[in-house]
């Protein structure tokens, strides 16, 4: 009997196990064969958004002096800000490497003449050696070039300055203050020799130069075209290379884009109107339009102006970025759930088991979604609603659930 039992509970489980499956498997069925209809509406973010190649143009002054071949040394770092009359960089003189490998010696020859002579160990020396030591041990953590070269102007003042203290003290000293005086000549002549070029204007420093600074400037905008931007054969994303014989100044306030368009938002764009550029370090700045230039075919050269990121820029000259039209964020919805009628868009909101045509008002539509928002009581009025229907106005709100595909003939 016992062995009876346990066979009828498991025919009985095995049956509720099938049961179970089977309907599992008729709901995906149903599932598939007819989805869901209802939508709960969410907070949510649209954009209007294209992926453009742009031209970068610049207000940039490119700066070259008489002895571009002799190399330069560069004073202010790239990207780094330089006012009016500063000096940017400098070309090296014409034999300053002998100069420089004589200037080295002599420094030898002074220190060994200190070490030699154990008169010269005074308070004032000792506090020139700790001074010397610091800026020597801060000197390896630098990288910055403009500091670098103060640094090492520092710890040359401070040799300098020990060497003439101890030329007065030692019994040496005659002999000590022919080195110094025979390098401060050689000093001399080497800072004589050399050119420095200086800022015409302030801006940002810079020596990615390539030729286009004066072709591409926000002076001969009419001028451009979309033949004549791809004639200039350049490289996406390719960076301009280091000059080592000029630099340029460019205006920190403002940067333009030109960038080719055939899209439907490119042909009824307006001078003035605001947008945003979204740059390859996923940044998004404002911008404006500020020249259209239109020709037979409908693709459109549009020239943006940003006064924002004009430094992530400098390296570049054409790029890809992303242009974006509008975005907007509130209630967002399918567009499958709007329906319009009489010029008026609705939609379905199911509660209870009740179906209610709800009255929307569309801020901003994508090719799926738009973002919503209910009526104001003051655009009520403005469409000509009664002060009973604006009493009996039902709003959209958060999490509310709407059919997609809705039939207005079905609601209360």
């Amino acid at each position: 009997m016992k062995k009876k039992d346990n066979k009828t509970k498991r025919i009985f489980t095995y049956i509720v196990l099938i049961a179970i499956l089977l309907y599992i498997l008729y709901t995906i069925y149903l599932l598939i064969k007819r989805p869901t209809n209802i939508f709960t509406i969410e907070e949510g973010t649209l954009y209007q958004e294209e992926t453009d190649i742009g031209y970068v143009i610049r207000k940039e002054t490119v700066i070259k002096g008489e002895n571009y071949k002799n190399g330069m040394m560069q004073i202010k770092s790239e990207g780094e800000r330089a006012a009016k009359e500063e000096n940017v960089f400098r070309y090296y003189s014409s034999n300053e490497e002998n100069l420089k490998k004589k200037i080295e010696d002599l420094d030898a020859k002074i220190q060994e003449v200190m070490i030699s002579d154990n008169s010269l160990f005074t308070s004032d020396m000792k506090l020139l050696e700790n001074q010397i030591d610091e800026k020597v041990e801060d000197i390896s953590q630098i990288t910055d070039t403009t500091k670098l070269i103060e640094y090492k102007k520092d710890i040359n003042n401070l040799v300098t300055k020990k060497a003439q203290i101890a030329g007065d003290l030692s019994p040496k000293g005659s002999y000590l203050n022919q080195l110094i005086d025979e390098r401060k000549n050689y000093e001399s002549q080497l800072n004589s020799g050399a050119e420095y070029v200086k800022a015409p204007s302030s801006g940002i420093v810079s020596y990615k130069v390539d030729g286009l600074e004066e072709v591409l400037t926000p002076d001969n905008f009419s001028t451009l075209s979309k033949e004549y931007l791809q004639s200039l054969d350049l490289k996406t994303g390719k960076i301009v290379a280091t000059s080592s014989e000029s630099g340029k100044i460019i205006d920190n306030f403002s940067c333009y884009i030109a960038t080719i368009s055939s899209s439907e938002e490119a042909q009824k764009a307006e001078i003035g109107q605001k947008v945003k550029v979204r740059l390859s370090n996923n940044i998004e700045v404002s911008a404006q339009i500020t020249n259209i230039i239109k020709d037979e075919e409908k693709e459109i050269v549009i020239i943006l102006k940003m006064e924002k990121e004009i430094e992530e820029l400098i390296n570049y000259r054409k790029i890809t970025f992303d242009l974006i039209w509008w975005n907007d964020s509130g209630l967002k919805v399918p567009n499958q759930a709007i329906v319009e009628s009489e010029g008026l868009n609705y939609v379905v909101r199911s509660r209870a088991g009740y179906l209610s045509k709800i009255l929307v008002k569309i801020k901003n539509q994508g090719e799926k979604y738009s973002i919503v928002e209910p009526y104001t009581t003051e655009d009520l009025k403005e469409l000509g609603f009664t002060n009973d229907e604006i009493a009996k106005y039902k709003k959209i709100s958060l999490y509310d659930e709407i059919l997609l595909y809705p039939d207005l003939n079905k609601t209360e």
